[in-house]
This record gives C-alpha cells, sequence and structure tokens, in this order.
C-alpha cells in the first residue's frame, strides 16, 4: 500500500535540505501545482527526518509527516504516543486527526490480511467509537462526512498558494499536508461511512425519519426524531423547527440533541423534506409549530415538555411558536431571531435587496434549494442593473426574468400591519408570554437588532418577564456554535468572549426542563461582554447596563470639515443643508457598515458630527436611540446614520446603525406623510445594542445621509407607494435641512464601574412558567 505514495523516482536524491526546517521543492514543483503534489510525499519523508525529541510538538509532527510519508504503521505509535502526553481541551469532543488514524488503522488491517479496506475500516471505527459517548460520537461521525470534493477543493487552494517557492518550512508543508492527508482519507472510507456510522448509532439511538406530522388545516409536515437509548421512559424533547431541509444536517442535530439527553426532534415546515404543499416562508408557521408541538405532547416517549432552539429563521419559528403558545412548550432558545416585516426583508418600513434571493431560494424544492439561487454574482448583478435602470422596486423581479411571488405579496404590505403581525407575537400577546425564555445574538449579527427588540417588546409588555439575554462579539453564523471566530468583521474579539453557545442552549434545557441550576453564565436578566474590556457584565435590564445617558446634539457648529456634536443644547435654530440628486445613479448614499471599522469617514455624501473626547474611559452599554428634526422639500424620504468610536489612533469603530422612513418615524403601522416646508420631528429606536469600551480620548463620529443606493429601496419622496416610484420621480434634487435640535441619546457607563461583574448576581425574577 505504500506505493501509491512514493514515487518512481524518489526525488530525495535530487533534493537538500536548505537548513533547520526548511525542505527543498524540487524545480518542476516550483512552477506546477500538480507537479507539487506529487512531490508531497517525498517531502513528507523529508520533513520526518528533520524532527527529534519526545516532546508533545515533536510526535504530532511525526505523526502527520509520518501518514504523509507512508509509514502508517510507525505513525500510529507516534499518535497514541502524542495522545497520551498532549493536554486535552476541556470542550473537545473530536479527535484532531480522527480522519487519518481510522484511514491508517484500515490501510494496515487489509494489508494484514484482516479483510478488505472496507471491512477493515468499518472494524476500525466500531472499536474507535466503542470508547467514545455519545456526544463525541455525533460530532465524530459528523466530521468525518465531510464530503471529499471539499477537501479537494481546499487542497488545491493550499497548492496554488505555495507552488511557487524554492523551499517551504516545516508549517508550510503541514498546511499542504492536511488537506491533502484529509481528502485521501475521505476519498478512501466516505463509501463505507454511512453503514459503520448507523451500526453505531443504533446502538445509541432509537431513529425514525420522516415521520409525518397533520396540521389542522390538513397540511403535512415531516420529523426526524432521535431516541437515546440509554435513557429509559418518556422524556423532554429538544425541538428545532427549520426550513432548511439538509437530511444529513438535520438528522446530525437531532442526534445531537438526544447524546444530550433529550427526544431529538427536528421538523421542517410546510412543503420541505417530504411534504408535499406549497412552500409559504413566514406566514404559516404559528399555526404549523403548534401542530408539531402537540403532536410531540401525544407521543409516549414524550413526557409533555418541549423546549425549542435554533438560529435565524428557526429563531423566528421559535417566536411564532408563541404567537398562540402550547401548553407543552416550556421554553425557548432564540438565537439571531429575524423578525419577518422588522428586520428582513423589512427594516423599519424599507424593503432591503440583502434578502432578496431568500424566499426563492427556499421556495424552489424541498431540501436546500436549487443551487443557482445560491449565485451571489447573480444578485448582487441584479441589484446594480436595478439601481441603474431607475425602474419602480416592484418592478425588480421582472429585471431577473423569475418571478418573486413572495417579495410581490410581501410589498403589498409597506406599513408593519396585520399581514406581518400575525407572523409572531404584536403588542398585548407578549403579556401572554410566561415561560422561559434565553435569547441569544451577537454585536456583529445582522438580526442583532431583532433579536433584541423581541426582547424589548417583550418587557415592555411583561416587565417581570422571566426572559434572559446573552450577547458578544458573535456574527450570525457563530451565535449557536461551540466555537467562535477569534476575528470578527476585523475586529479581534476577547478571549472571554469566545464561549460554548450550543452548549448553554442545553444547559439552559436542563435548567428548564429538569430542574438543575440556572447556567453559571447568566448571572443577570442582561448579560453581556464588554468589547474592549475583556469581561462579561450583567444587568436586571437593558436600560440598567447604563448609568446615565449622555444627550449629544446634532449642531451647525462647523469643525473643520464635521460638525459638532455636542452636549449642550443649542440656543438658535441653525440647520445643515444637505442635496440629494436622486437622478444621478453613480452617486451613493449609504452609511451600512461593511465591516467593523471605517477606513474613511469622510465623503460629500454624508455629514459628520464630532463630539468632544472623553476625560476618562467609558462604555457605551446600551441601546442608541434620539430624534432627527428635519425640514424637507418632499412628503417622505429615507434617512440613515451611523455612529462610530473616533479613537486617539485614528481608527473608527462602529458602535451603532439605523436605517428607516421618515412617514413611519415613530409608528411603523401606520404612515403619515410629512407636510413639505415643515419641520418633521423623526424618532428613532430599535437600534443594535452594543456594549464597547471607550478609550480616554475618545470621540463619538456620527455620519448621518439620506439613503440611496442599489440595497434597498429608492424614496424618492412623491408620498406615492414607494415601490412604485421611479427615476422619473427625480424631477429635481432633494432639498434637507438637518436642524441642531436633532440628538440622540447615548447610554454610558464608568469604565471602571462594570454593571455587575461576573462575581455580582444580577437581581433575577423570582416566578417561573407553568410546568
Amino acid at each position: 500500500m505504500r506505493s501509491r505514495f512514493t514515487l518512481a523516482v524518489p526525488l530525495a536524491l535530487a533534493m537538500s535540505v536548505r537548513g533547520w526546517g526548511q525542505v527543498a521543492v524540487p524545480m518542476p514543483a516550483q512552477s506546477d501545482p500538480v507537479a507539487l503534489e506529487a512531490a508531497l510525499p517525498d517531502l513528507a519523508c523529508q520533513a520526518l527526518a528533520q524532527v527529534t525529541g519526545d516532546f508533545a510538538d515533536a510526535l504530532e509532527k511525526r505523526f502527520r509527516f509520518g501518514f504523509s510519508c507512508g509509514q502508517y504503521r510507525q505513525s500510529l505509535v507516534e499518535l497514541e504516543h502524542w495522545g497520551r502526553l498532549r493536554v486535552r481541551p476541556s470542550t473537545e469532543t473530536v479527535d484532531p486527526w480522527l480522519r487519518q488514524e481510522l484511514h491508517a488503522r484500515a490501510t494496515e488491517l487489509a494489508a494484514d490480511g484482516k479483510g478488505s479496506y472496507a471491512e477493515a475500516f468499518r472494524s476500525a471505527l466500531t472499536r474507535k467509537f466503542e470508547a467514545l459517548d455519545d456526544r463525541s460520537a455525533v460530532d465524530s461521525a459528523w466530521m468525518l462526512g465531510m464530503p471529499p470534493g471539499a477537501a479537494r477543493a481546499n487542497l488545491e487552494r493550499q497548492l496554488r498558494r505555495f507552488a511557487r517557492q524554492p523551499s517551504l518550512s516545516q508549517t508550510e508543508l503541514l498546511d499542504i499536508l492536511f488537506w491533502h492527508s484529509t481528502w485521501l482519507s475521505l476519498q478512501a472510507f466516505s463509501p463505507e461511512l454511512e453503514a459503520a456510522v448507523a451500526l453505531d448509532d443504533a446502538k445509541r439511538f432509537a431513529i425514525e425519519r420522516g415521520t409525518p406530522i397533520r396540521t389542522k388545516e390538513g397540511a403535512t409536515l415531516s420529523a426526524d426524531v432521535v431516541r437515546p437509548r440509554r435513557l429509559a421512559g418518556p422524556q423532554p424533547a429538544a425541538l428545532r423547527f427549520t426550513i432548511y431541509s439538509d437530511p444529513a444536517f438535520n438528522l446530525k442535530s437531532a442526534k445531537d440533541a438526544a447524546a444530550r439527553g433529550y427526544v431529538g426532534v427536528l421538523a421542517t415546515s410546510r412543503g420541505k423534506y417530504l411534504s408535499t404543499d406549497k412552500i409559504v416562508p413566514w406566514e404559516t408557521e404559528a399555526r404549523d409549530t403548534w401542530a408539531v408541538i402537540d403532536w410531540i405532547s401525544r407521543q409516549p416517549w414524550s413526557n409533555g415538555k418541549v423546549g425549542m432552539y435554533g438560529n435565524s429563521y428557526d429563531a423566528f419559528a421559535q417566536w411564532a411558536a408563541l404567537k398562540h403558545p402550547h401548553p407543552a412548550l416550556k421554553t425557548i432558545v432564540p438565537s439571531g431571531a429575524s423578525s419577518p416585516g422588522n428586520g428582513l426583508p423589512m427594516q423599519n418600513n424599507v424593503f432591503l435587496n440583502s434578502n432578496y434571493a431568500w424566499p426563492l431560494r427556499v421556495s424552489s424544492d424541498r431540501h436546500m434549494g436549487d443551487p443557482a439561487f445560491a449565485d451571489w454574482n447573480r444578485w448582487s448583478s441584479l441589484v446594480e442593473k436595478w439601481f441603474d435602470s431607475g425602474r419602480p422596486f416592484r418592478e425588480i423581479d421582472a429585471i431577473d426574468g423569475t418571478p418573486n411571488e413572495v417579495l410581490q405579496r410581501q410589498l403589498r404590505h409597506p406599513s408593519f400591519d396585520a399581514y406581518w403581525q400575525g407572523m409572531q407575537p404584536h403588542g398585548k400577546e407578549f403579556a401572554r408570554i410566561r415561560i422561559p425564555v434565553l435569547s441569544i445574538t451577537g454585536y456583529f449579527d445582522d438580526a442583532g437588532a431583532s433579536a433584541v427588540n423581541y426582547v424589548v417588546d417583550h418587557y415592555r409588555q411583561e416587565p417581570d418577564a422571566e426572559h434572559f439575554l446573552i450577547i458578544g462579539p458573535w456574527s450570525h453564523g457563530d451565535n449557536l456554535s461551540a466555537w467562535k471566530s477569534a476575528n470578527v468583521n476585523g475586529y479581534t474579539a476577547d478571549p472571554v468572549a469566545l464561549i460554548d453557545t450550543e452548549r448553554l442552549v442545553f444547559e439552559w434545557f436542563d435548567h428548564v426542563l429538569r430542574g438543575t441550576p440556572r447556567p453559571a453564565q447568566l448571572k443577570g436578566r442582561i448579560n453581556y461582554q464588554v468589547m474592549g474590556a475583556n469581561t462579561w457584565a450583567h444587568a436586571p435590564s437593558i436600560e440598567q447596563m447604563a448609568e446615565r445617558k449622555l444627550r449629544l446634539y446634532l449642531t451647525a457648529q462647523p469643525i473643520e470639515s464635521r460638525f459638532a456634536l455636542s452636549a449642550r443644547k443649542p440656543a438658535g435654530d441653525a440647520f445643515v443643508t444637505q442635496s440629494v440628486d436622486f437622478a444621478d445613479r453613480k452617486t451613493r448614499h449609504n452609511l451600512y457598515p461593511q465591516g467593523a471599522f471605517l477606513e474613511s469617514p469622510d465623503s460629500p455624501t454624508r455629514i459628520s458630527y464630532l463630539s468632544e473626547p472623553f476625560d476618562e474611559g467609558v462604555c457605551v452599554c446600551g441601546l442608541i436611540s434620539g430624534e432627527l428634526l428635519a425640514t424637507l422639500d418632499r412628503k417622505d424620504f429615507d434617512f440613515t446614520w451611523a455612529l462610530y468610536e473616533a479613537t486617539p489612533a485614528g481608527k473608527y469603530f462602529n458602535l451603532s446603525y439605523y436605517l428607516g422612513r421618515a412617514s413611519y418615524a415613530g409608528h411603523p403601522e401606520t404612515r403619515r406623510l410629512l407636510e413639505p416646508g415643515e419641520p418633521a420631528r423623526l424618532p428613532f429606536s430599535q437600534t443594535p445594542l452594543v456594549a464597547k469600551q471607550l478609550a480616554a480620548g475618545s470621540r463619538l463620529l456620527l455620519l448621518l445621509s439620506v439613503n440611496k443606493n442599489p440595497y434597498a429601496q429608492v424614496n424618492y419622496g412623491t408620498g406615492k407607494d414607494v415601490s412604485d416610484e421611479s427615476v422619473r420621480d427625480a424631477d429635481r434634487p432633494l432639498q434637507v435641512r438637518w436642524h441642531d435640535r436633532s440628538y440622540i441619546d447615548v447610554p454610558l457607563r464608568d469604565a471602571a464601574q462594570p454593571a455587575g461583574l461576573s462575581s455580582v448576581p444580577a437581581p433575577l425574577p423570582t416566578k417561573r412558567g407553568p410546568d
């Protein structure tokens, strides 16, 4: 078997080591990735000869180089020795070199006459998995299931990256060999994996795939159910309701819940998986989730308690389930919760293009959707074509050539009316939510404002709600994950922020559904990582995250090319004028923060307001709110602002952002057109939650503008339905006067006095929902 890893003519004869830790690359491989790949076994053999010593790092390298050199038997000895010496992280559930280990063992067993490779692999996996607990087995099987093509693509990227180097360091060579060894292993055992894992699963779980569930309306849903064999009798269920029907991932999700001691139920929405009903995202979830929970509560394996969890759409589905709460639903853990009509596809009554393709894709088939609808270039090109054309927003799907039925139906509801309100709890309906809730979101989560607004609405209607929030510097995809990205949008997260929120979900379930103590991370109702302070803080409410609010006025007092953002209320009524030509399709006005830091804050398309520096460090902790006062010559417009920390070092860190429609400001359910020439008060709230420690000497920079770009509707201000307006309505530039009585309220806390440090529990409500 080793012959497959060696060349007919050993390259080692023509190579020499250029210094310790460097391996010379043969001439052909210095310009050809294919030749570099062919040379990898011999390069690994040379690097292996350089590694000496019995410390953990050397043993790991000898295993890795030995594997790629084809010395499987000896490499396994090194792996076992390394495993005894290394310090295993407490959160680790999968051996990092499991793919390579199983492939090496199967190869050696087959070489020793212990059966075919397929038989040897099944034997190796069975023996390995016998020593694993359920969680480790589920995670290990998932890691082994990586498609070989994905590993191959990563390998080819590494080969292109290093193909023109005369030599490689050990670290560089290991980068290439990781994907090379991963690809070789996956390619060899992938055909045998499903059957081998199924044998192990059968010992651990009782699995039911595609169980049909009928709703009262006669629709059919379907679910995968996984029960842990190690637990006897009825158990609580952990339910994930999703529109994403990936059979492999959905089974893994249900198995993961079962491995943690719950009946894992993964239910899919109408029209997905085995359902043949029409796919109508967002519109039936309030009724369909009720049907699934009711079905669960009547199963012999259910103890009548259900907890829901999941990210994004799955989190919205949890809130939909609380529109008409089922008594068996005891808790929800929504993370990154989207809010139809109140975040996407409409944000503060402005329709956005970032979600344009989503309903098309999820409605295109019963599983993960037609890959053609995942073509980013197609949609980025479409919004540019639409913007350049000046055509009405309602015609954007005509430009693409694919009817967008869901969007067209939504465009008939520009107000936050009964159509949107029927999808989720609204108003006093939040007061009926008497179960504990744990919300999770991130500062860099595009759904963060929506997720937090659910919390705000719940508190508004039920001040003593047992509703907890945890938030850190996480992206949308990292909200519900065991591992957090250390760098998000260019920001390097504090070490304490990198927590396992997936584990937190099940600790919360244990607390609510099994009566264990509340998770240690939740010391207050509001639990937030203070960016830049490397600490967690806790407060009983969002308002109590701060000690005070600093009101800053948008004055007309010039400071070079900017204006003063001042704590002193202006005595008169001055203003700053802005002119926006909607007929000009070259110039864009857009303040959406593409990253954590802004390179060039100043631009003719925006007005900049700069505060005085802070004498001492301070935490901006909470929700930014305020009110703009504007006079314009139209009946409406869309306004946007972004708030930054301007550091003494000249960097600009985004703290908050807002986009909204003036005619709906303060009353999203009813449009009230502006009176041209008369000052209009434009209150704003529902901004992203922030907790960032500012250094002494930092200032606040507010950027303000009229929104005009391809990523959202263009509001020409005629007073007609904005979806019907076009560039033909841009008969003259819009003129806006931004009055200096406009202000923002910034929640502040002294940096030396964080609210409720991690060692000090904050007061909590004592009541609990019904069992």
